[in-house]
């Protein structure tokens, strides 16, 4: 499977730096203050912690790290893209972090569609 040591020392790298972002977002106060807070405790923090066992899973060749990657990478998804769109709209600062998340919605989009493929399913459990 093409990508697979890849995509996953990325998820790792990415769900591990992903945490102090998340607290930097937090941190960084109006415009969006409560948002930020809820989204962070809600299912930022979740879906990084998510990830990174997930990685673990999939370093181990295991069946669940992939399902667990599917479930992080959704959790993700859910949060970023409305709040991106969201921001975008209230903030205007596509340069900011409204394209940043954005860029991580897509980012997160793409590695979705690739642990989902069929190949994925032949992993030993």
């Amino acid at each position: 499977m093409r990508g697979y040591w890849t995509l996953t020392w990325f998820g790792l790298i990415s769900n591990i730096l992903a945490i102090p972002f998340i607290a930097l977002v937090v941190g960084s106060g109006p415009p969006l203050q409560t948002a930020n807070i809820t989204l962070a405790i809600s299912l930022a923090w979740p879906a990084a912690v998510t990830g990174i066992v997930a990685s673990a899973g999939l370093f181990a060749q295991r069946g669940w790290g992939v399902i667990l990657s599917i479930v992080a990478l959704s959790m993700t998804l859910s949060g970023t893209l409305p709040y991106g769109i969201i921001r975008l709209i209230k903030v205007n600062d596509i340069s900011g972090i409204s394209g940043f998340t954005l860029l991580i919605s897509l980012l997160n989009l793409l590695a979705l569609i690739y642990w989902c493929r069929r190949g994925h399913r032949r992993i030993r459990l």
